[in-house]
């Protein structure tokens, strides 16, 4: 694991803290839909109040690619002020200030210096606590990192410390539960982890392209043809037993919601439909696997789950992943959103606020905003020393 400063290493009394959160929030019609993110922002921000710090937080909403309200932070900033006693300001004010969308500025997502540099203008330290952003070498995740004195926020310490259990020496057997639209998105953790799990369960739309890759019909299903070949070398190594695809699966003649559907199983899949769910069978499979399992990580749904003919799949994981006595973690938008709605979040060990970050993790990949915050555990960017509670500026 890697090596970098804590809050507990600095003290903070008097000092302009910039904090990067990951307040990504889902949106619909200008409302939040889930306040998950902001909600586990909070601890640290107020933290950093409690201690005497002055607080400004920074993120990033959606993907603009210039100004666009409908991407605004403030109603963001509004949310957390109905959940802190803190007061929160918008841009300005407040013992904890939200500051713009990050990515209406073009220079966040090309990581660029002046961009680093305004974010940094006047802060003494800086606290990455995205998990859900340090995948990305942006301004606000690598860029201001490398000018100001860093350390890991505690929200991030905790997801690399949990996730860090599916790497290392999990308890066995140990279950690792894919799903989502797009294997391409989660080829390189089923390499990765493949290798390491006992069983491997496959669901959601990417089985399909795993199916095709074996031969069987998969109708009009979604299939990444230009990830069959890649699919195929998997299944012929010498792990391929592990890995479990559903017996049975929900097939709908068009996508839509109150499409005609039905129950068929795999091998009997007609051309012309397309799988939408997995099936009872294979919910029942999965299931008895995941709660005999001493370790399981989830991430993806097992089929369109917004939509009610096609939502059993999730809910079946979601239960049993909430009822095993191992450690669990979800990750995922999709899987977390499914596991809030039904009231499990606390029956999990682990629900992650990050999605792409965690698979990168798992994929064993370097993550650029983690990897930055390693030279102030060393030393400070133009040598000398960094005492504890100073900030540094760039020599």
């Amino acid at each position: 694991m890697p090596e970098y400063l804590t809050l507990d290493d600095v003290g903070v009394d008097g000092l302009n803290v910039l904090v990067r959160s990951d307040l990504n929030v889902p949106m619909e019609g200008g409302v939040i839909a889930d306040d998950f993110r902001i909600r586990a922002a909070l601890p640290t921000l107020e933290r950093l109040v409690d201690s005497g710090a002055r607080v400004r937080v920074c993120s990033h909403l959606g993907r603009p690619e210039g100004p666009d309200p409908a991407l605004s932070l403030r109603p963001v900033a509004d949310a957390m002020a109905g959940l802190t006693e803190k007061e929160v300001g918008f841009e300005s004010g407040g013992q904890i200030t939200v500051l713009e969308n990050t990515r209406f500025d073009p220079g966040e997502t090309k990581n660029d210096t002046a961009t680093a540099a305004g974010l940094a203008e006047g802060v003494d330290l800086f606290v990455q606590d995205a998990f859900g952003s340090v995948h990305r070498a942006h301004a606000s995740t690598v860029g201001v990192a490398e000018l100001v004195k860093s350390v890991a926020g505690p929200l991030l310490v905790g997801e690399l410390e949990a996730l860090g259990h599916f790497l290392v020496d999990p308890n066995v057997p140990y279950v690792v539960v894919l799903g989502g639209a797009k294997v391409s998105d989660k080829l390189g953790v089923i390499e990765n982890l493949l290798p390491k799990v006992d069983v491997m369960l496959i669901g959601g739309a990417m089985c399909f392209t795993i199916l095709k890759a074996k031969g069987d019909e998969v109708g009009t299903s979604l299939v990444e043809d230009d990830q069959v070949e890649a699919v195929k070398r998997i299944l012929d190594g010498p792990h391929a037993e592990r890995l479990i695809l559903p017996v049975d699966v929900i097939i709908a003649t068009d996508f839509t919601e109150n499409a005609e559907h039905k129950v068929t199983y795999v091998k009997e899949m007609p051309p012309g439909w397309m799988g939408l769910d997995v099936g009872r069978e294979t919910n029942q499979l999965f299931a008895s696997v995941i709660r005999t399992a001493e370790t399981v990580f989830w991430n993806g749904p097992m089929g369109v789950f917004e939509w009610e003919p096609f939502k059993s799949g999730t809910e079946a994981i979601a239960r049993a992943v909430a009822e095993a006595t191992a450690y669990t973690a979800v990750g995922g938008g999709d899987s977390v959103a499914a596991v809030r709605a039904l009231g499990l979040e606390s029956e999990i060990s682990h629900v992650s606020t990050g999605g792409g970050a965690g698979l990168e993790l798992l994929e064993g990949r370097e993550l650029p905003g983690v990897k930055v915050l390693e030279r102030w555990a060393v030393s400070p960017p133009g040598g000398g020393s960094t005492p504890k509670g100073g900030g540094v500026q760039p020599s």
